[in-house]
């Protein structure tokens, strides 16, 4: 994904298109957050005491995906993509070991993600629910759940974007 795949969503779509189109428009505004940047910024931490690195919210991103859509929706039994990885900090859900992760295997599994991601929205109704402990939470909740995430996170990578180098906008 890249500034040319991110596209601002239409203003008199559908539900399931609104929906869809601004969850695809924050995963392009973070992968935009990401490029153009070479291994060693993707993990600079760059607002201290933040541990806060663009590849730790791209692995975050990638968890968060893959545990909203395939465990809580799908009901798919799949392990954690990074075991064991909450660091010193206490961070986890792919921040934890972001110092010394690498980008381009960060943003290959999230890519990953997204797209099994969007074939499982594809076959159902924002109605369709899963299951989360005795939850039940939409199709149509979890998308706006995970816009919101996005949304936070997409706000997080611009302060870290900046401080490395000054880029602002997207």
């Amino acid at each position: 994904m890249s500034t040319s795949e991110r596209v601002t969503p239409p203003m008199d779509a559908d539900e399931r298109t609104s929906l869809a189109s601004w969850l695809d428009f924050y995963r392009a505004t973070l992968a935009d957050k990401c490029a153009g940047l070479d291994e060693e910024q993707l993990r600079t931490a760059s607002a201290p005491p933040s541990p806060l690195t663009l590849v730790g919210l791209v692995r975050h991103l990638a968890e968060v995906e893959r545990h909203w859509f395939r465990r809580v929706l799908a009901g798919e039994d799949v392990p954690d993509l990074f075991p064991g990885d909450a660091g010193a900090d206490g961070m986890s859900g792919g921040f934890g070991g972001a110092g010394k992760a690498s980008y381009e295997d960060a943003v290959a599994r999230w890519r990953a993600e997204v797209e099994h991601a969007r074939a499982l929205c594809a076959t159902r109704s924002p109605d369709d629910t899963g299951t989360l402990g005795e939850a039940r939470p939409t199709l149509r909740w979890i998308q706006t759940h995970l816009i919101a995430e996005y949304a936070r996170h997409c706000g997080h990578a611009d302060l870290i974007r900046e401080r490395i180098d000054g880029r602002t906008g997207v």
